[in-house]
């Protein structure tokens, strides 16, 4: 179980992906957008999409897990996702979703009380997992993806 103060870090750094990521992609044109960061990695259009979309999944399993007892976790295959058309669509609007979303999620999670930070939900790829346990997944999460747009920028000098 994490302390307050550990907490209060990885929510400070959940907040800091929003500007991290809109940073990232700043100023690159659509054939960057499109670029692999990696031989068969995503591109940084897709990273945005996909940072969209798990944080949008995993601010619904925080709720679930604070509103339901012991609740079963909803998984979905983001190499799909990642697939649809719609990750095709222009980055603006992900990054808004992912400015409005951690807003809120951020509020969530620093108004929760202590006690319901051991409440779990069952993951059914990783098993029991409490709400610590998640906060651990997501707060480098937007960073790390961050981070692979930057790489790329930095190794093909963008």
């Amino acid at each position: 179980m994490l302390t307050t103060e550990q907490r209060t870090a990885k929510i400070a750094q959940l907040a800091g992906h929003p500007p991290a990521l809109r940073s990232a992609v700043e100023g690159l044109n659509d054939e960057q957008l499109d670029t692999p960061y990696r031989d068969g990695g995503w591109t940084p259009r897709q990273v945005i999409h996909h940072v969209a979309d798990s944080h949008a999944n995993a601010y619904m399993r925080f709720r679930h897990i604070v509103a339901e007892d012991h609740p079963t976790i909803k998984t979905y295959d983001q190499d799909v996702w990642a697939a649809w058309p719609d990750s095709k669509m222009p980055v603006d609007c992900s990054l808004k979703m992912i400015e409005g979303l951690h807003e809120r999620w951020v509020g969530f999670l620093s108004a929760l009380p202590d006690e319901a930070w051991a409440r779990k939900g069952n993951h059914p790829e990783r098993g029991d997992m409490s709400l610590d346990d998640f906060l651990n997944v997501y707060s480098g999460h937007g960073t790390k993806h961050a981070k692979q747009i930057t790489d790329l920028r930095e190794r093909l000098g963008w």
